[in-house]
């Protein structure tokens, strides 16, 4: 079993089954970074204002609550990094998933729960139009999440990863990714691997843009976001 070490920041990785060589690897990377460097750029900007009327909303309800939440995650080659969301829960709804944890609604390594006692009136609807997610842009700006690729999951869930899972880890984690167009909560923890092993082998920026545009349509209000 893998272990995080909050000294050095980093996670044993053991010793991952291959992935594919790419040739291109570098002027894609690069692509890939240019490309998330000017749409999350362009996308703060154009979305000040869906960010001022969500953290209005988030306020409104909870006056003494903070507006955004953070929340160690693991990303590429196991590197410890704040992931950054709106809140959408109530303050300390950490220290209630020990009561939870067994009511997930999908299998594996990762906990969703539907109906999540935790999540207020607010939170509800940012997450069913995916706007909690929209301050990971900071992240991509910092490099430690892109655009597109593998969610970045939790220290407490890469400790239960096998060697196979722990491919996951090989690339810079991102905002969305085949997991979130091909069903999202409705795909269990298994079948989310092997949608990302499935992108680190064919990924290209056609693949990144297909998978961009497909996840515009879940800010207009799909219904399997929870």
């Amino acid at each position: 079993m893998s272990s995080i070490n909050p000294l050095n920041k980093t996670v044993d990785v053991g010793k991952p089954l291959p992935i594919t060589p790419r040739k291109d690897r570098i002027l894609y990377l690069w692509a890939k970074r240019t490309l998330d460097i000017s749409l999350s750029l362009i996308g703060l900007i154009f979305l000040c204002p869906v960010f001022l009327a969500v953290a209005l909303l988030i306020k409104l309800e909870d006056p003494k609550g903070a507006v955004f939440f953070s929340q160690i995650r693991v990303g590429c080659g196991g590197k410890l990094f704040k992931m950054y969301k709106f809140r959408s829960m109530v303050s300390g709804a950490e220290l209630m998933l020990g009561n939870l944890i067994q009511q997930s609604d999908v299998t594996g390594a990762m906990f969703k729960m539907k109906n999540d006692p935790r999540v207020t009136r607010v939170g509800r609807f940012i997450r069913k139009t995916s706007m909690d997610e929209l301050p990971q842009l900071v992240n991509v700006l910092k490099g430690n999440m892109s655009l597109v690729g593998p969610r970045p999951p939790l220290p407490r869930e890469v400790s239960d990863y096998t060697s196979y899972d722990m491919q996951r880890l090989l690339v810079v984690p991102g905002c969305t990714g085949l997991w979130q167009v091909s069903g999202r909560n409705h795909v269990g923890f298994q079948e989310m691997v092997e949608l990302d092993l499935k992108y680190i082998n064919e990924q290209s920026i056609w693949m990144d843009m297909i998978i961009i545009c497909k996840t515009v349509k879940v800010l207009f209000g799909a219904d399997n976001a929870y």
